[in-house]
C-alpha cells in the first residue's frame, strides 16, 4: 500500500546520500557501535540522514564540518532511539551549537537558607529545555568509544527527560514499565552514589560522580554508560541497567560481551 510518509522518508534519504565508503569511515570512529546486526546498521545510517535533515548543525569558528563530521554526531544522537520506533523523541530542540572548545556558561543557584549564588561555569555541553544543544566539538570527537564517556549522549538524554517538562530524571517510560519501579531503582543508587561522597569526596566511585549532582544528571551520566561502559554499570548497579534496558529497548552489555568472545581485538584491548 502506498504510504505519503514512506515516500517523503525515501525522498529525503535520497536528497543526502552516504557512500559505503563515508559510513564506513564514521563506523571506524565509533568502535561501540561495533556489533550491530545489518538491519541495526541499515536503520541507523538512514536515521543518521534523516536527523541531520532535521536539525539544524550551527559550527561557531574554530569548528569545520563536512559529511563525515556531521555523521559522527548523527550517529551517536540516534543510537539511543535504536529500537524506539518512529515517535519524534527528539521534539523539544532544532539546533545544535558546537563550539571550538568547552565554554563558560552563567549558573545560578539558590542554597537552602535562600541566598542566590551566580557564577560561570566551564561546560563541555548543555541542554536547554525548548531551546538547542549545546556542544564542545573535542567533546563529540573524544565519544563514541567503550570507554565510560559520550558528550552527545549525556546531553540528548537530557532532552529524552526534559520531554515530561523539566529535567528531573524520568523520561516518559514504555506502557510496559512502572514509573515505581523505575524511581525506586535509580533513587537507591542515586543515594548510595551520594553516601559514598559524603562519606570521601575523594572517593574513586565506579561511575563518575557527577551523576551524583542531581538526579537529572544522573539519568544522563548513566546513559552515557550504558551504552559506552555498560559493564561498569551493571557492576556497579544492575537494577539501573535493567531500567536503562527496558527504557532504551537494547542490550548493550549483551554485545559487548559478544565482541569480546567473538573478536580477538576485543579480547586484546577490552
Amino acid at each position: 500500500m502506498w504510504s505519503l510518509s514512506a515516500w517523503r522518508r525515501k525522498r529525503r534519504l535520497a536528497k543526502h546520500p552516504v557512500s559505503d565508503e563515508t559510513w564506513q569511515r564514521v563506523r571506524q570512529h565509533l568502535p561501540f557501535l561495533d556489533g550491530l546486526n545489518a538491519a541495526e546498521d541499515r536503520w541507523l545510517r538512514e536515521a543518521s540522514v534523516l536527523f541531520l535533515d532535521d536539525k539544524h548543525l550551527t559550527a561557531l569558528p574554530g569548528v569545520e564540518l563536512h559529511q563525515e563530521q556531521r555523521l559522527l554526531l548523527a550517529a551517536q544522537a540516534q543510537l539511543p532511539l535504536l529500537h524506539l520506533g518512529d515517535l519524534n523523541w527528539y521534539q523539544g530542540f532544532h539546533e545544535i551549537i558546537l563550539y571550538p572548545d568547552d565554554f563558560l556558561s552563567p549558573q545560578r543557584h539558590r542554597d537552602a537558607s535562600g541566598i542566590e549564588h551566580e557564577w560561570d561555569g566551564e561546560h563541555s555541553g548543555e541542554a536547554w529545555q525548548q531551546g538547542p544543544i549545546i556542544l564542545a566539538w573535542p567533546g563529540v570527537l573524544a565519544s563514541g568509544g567503550w570507554e565510560a564517556y559520550n558528550l552527545v549522549i549525556h546531553e540528548l538524554a537530557h532532552k529524552l527527560d526534559m520531554l515530561n517538562g523539566d529535567a528531573n530524571g524520568l523520561p516518559p517510560l514504555h506502557s510496559d514499565m512502572r514509573v515505581s519501579d523505575w524511581a525506586q531503582v535509580m533513587q537507591h543508587a542515586y543515594d548510595d552514589l551520594n553516601r559514598r561522597l559524603d562519606h570521601d569526596p575523594n572517593a574513586e566511585t565506579a561511575i563518575d560522580p557527577y551523576a551524583a549532582e542531581n538526579p537529572a544528571e544522573f539519568f544522563a551520566v548513566t546513559s552515557e554508560y550504558f551504552f559506552s561502559a555498560p559493564d561498569l554499570l551493571v557492576a556497579a548497579y544492575p537494577k539501573v541497567y535493567e531500567q536503562l534496558q527496558l527504557f532504551y529497548r537494547q542490550n548493550p552489555l549483551a554485545r559487548l560481551q559478544q565482541l569480546q568472545a567473538q573478536d580477538p581485538v576485543y579480547q586484546t584491548h577490552h
